[in-house]
């Protein structure tokens, strides 16, 4: 058998895309060094159209030509040292398609080896978790346009489908593919660490049951908050631990881990001096909950009250719906504005009004907002921030006198709500006329003369300083 698509690397994720493949009808073989992947593939795959090959010569020649050929393996050095292992046997024409989490730099690096040698290269993101991969992902392509081509009606068949078609599209040149998925990711941070708060303000301060957050979850997901996260943070609560019997989110050690992508994030946002405080804080969240050891010690040092101030119940269920509307809805304005300014720093040419499309289904921030954000960015292609669409104008108005009052339900009961507080003042700081900064520079200029300008007239000025 001639098989129309190639997958290398049987894992979870490899092993349930190659399997949506082959739903579709088309012919698959999959190839990896381990022999229980092998197994495990052709157990799944029943009478569907799959083989599985023993080494890399024979997995190429069941392919039909020219080859399409995905990687499904770590990312890293993984990816090299396949690379290295297929070139001597692919021929021009063929398609290699990295489908890992492939930082930028390196997609780009190993784009710029493989133009000379007429083989197609794509660098792209997978988004949807193990069911999304068997089921429909979302998929962020970048190389270029003509590679896409080669591959579009399979990857289009095997997408998650969203009232606007299949949600996977051409994201641009070289790795916008896999920066796009970086950026999808710092968004899923900060909206994860968002849902987190309001979860710990309504837990603590409206001192609501595990039915009770599911309830209002569940409730959020069937209105303006419709979205994948909310809606499996609804089934969360409702989970029994079958060793004690408890809820089992209560027997779950607050450790959040992170494979460093949301890094990655704010990394490159500093190199492009582009703010994210959200995603920035969400990152650093993680990492502080990890120091559980150091929290425990710390907590007996100072012995915080653990009093709590009263609140009506439903109406701190409403406030918190707004909040984490808002929070939300700034989480996609930092991520969309980094894209924009990446996209233009690095010549990607990554389409907006298609990202916000292809995150409608599939994906992990998928979302019942994207509608609107896909036509702020359909109204003004050229739109730099969602904060100053007028289609977005009116919903911030109204969203955020709520933060505020949830910001102060925190703060009166001892609750750190860091990414909430990030977003409103994110918010705040980008809508002021004036800020503080002024004094910086006056003292920037005091101790190392960096100079500065002025409100009165052109031109840049240093001061000699007294005192």
């Amino acid at each position: 058998m001639a098989a129309h698509f190639g997958m290398i690397g049987l894992g979870t994720m490899g092993r349930n895309l190659l399997l949506n493949v082959a739903d579709h009808g088309y012919e698959v073989c999959g190839y990896d060094p381990n022999v229980d992947q092998q197994k495990r593939l052709l157990a799944e795959a029943g009478e569907l159209k799959v083989t599985a090959a023993e080494s890399l010569p024979e997995f190429l020649s069941h392919l039909a030509t020219p080859r399409i050929i995905m990687l499904l393996v770590p990312a890293g050095k993984i990816v090299d040292s396949v690379l290295n292992e297929l070139m001597p046997l692919v021929e021009k024409g063929d398609i290699i398609i990295d489908g890992g989490n492939t930082h930028f730099t390196d997609t780009d690096r190993r784009y710029d080896m493989l133009q000379s040698s007429g083989v197609h290269f794509i660098g792209m993101g997978v988004s949807g978790g193990e069911e999304g991969a068997r089921r429909g992902p979302s998929m962020m392509p970048g190389g270029n346009i003509e590679s896409y081509e080669l591959v579009k009606e399979i990857l289009e068949a095997i997408a998650a489908k969203s009232d606007e078609g299949p949600c996977v599209a051409y994201m641009g040149n070289k790795a916008a593919g896999h920066y796009t998925k970086m950026v999808h990711n710092g968004i899923e941070y900060a909206m994860m660490q968002l849902i987190s708060e309001i979860y710990a303000v309504l837990k603590k301060a409206g001192e609501l049951s595990n039915n009770e957050l599911h309830l209002a979850f569940d409730a959020w997901n069937k209105a303006e908050l419709q979205s994948f996260l909310v809606e499996i943070t609804a089934a969360v609560f409702k989970q029994k631990d079958p060793e004690t019997g408890n809820d089992l989110v209560d027997m779950i050690l607050d450790k959040a881990k992170q494979k460093g992508t949301g890094m990655w994030t704010s990394q490159n946002a500093m190199d492009l001096n582009v703010p994210l405080p959200t995603i920035d804080i969400a990152v650093t969240m993680r990492y502080i909950s990890a120091l559980k050891d150091q929290r425990v010690s710390n907590s007996r040092l100072y012995n915080l009250p653990e009093s709590v101030t009263p609140i009506e119940k439903e109406l701190l269920i409403t406030l918190s719906k707004s909040a984490l509307h808002f929070g939300f809805l700034i989480a996609y304005a930092q991520g969309l504005h980094l894209l924009k300014v990446a996209s233009e720093a690095y010549n990607y040419a990554i389409p907006l009004p298609e990202v916000v499309k292809i995150w409608k289904g599939g994906c992990i921030i998928r979302s019942a907002m994207l509608g609107d954000l896909r036509k702020a960015y359909v109204d003004d292609n050229n739109l730099a921030n969602i904060i100053s669409s007028p289609v977005f104008q009116p919903l911030f108005a109204s969203l955020r006198n709520d933060v505020k009052q949830v910001l102060a339900i925190a703060l009166e009961n001892d609750i750190p709500v860091a990414a909430l507080s990030s977003a409103l003042h994110y918010f705040d700081a980008i809508t002021s006329e004036k800020l503080s900064a002024n004094l910086i520079q006056a003292q920037r200029d005091f101790f190392g003369a960096h100079t500065y300008e002025r409100i009165d007239k052109p031109g840049v000025f240093h001061t000699e300083w007294e005192g």
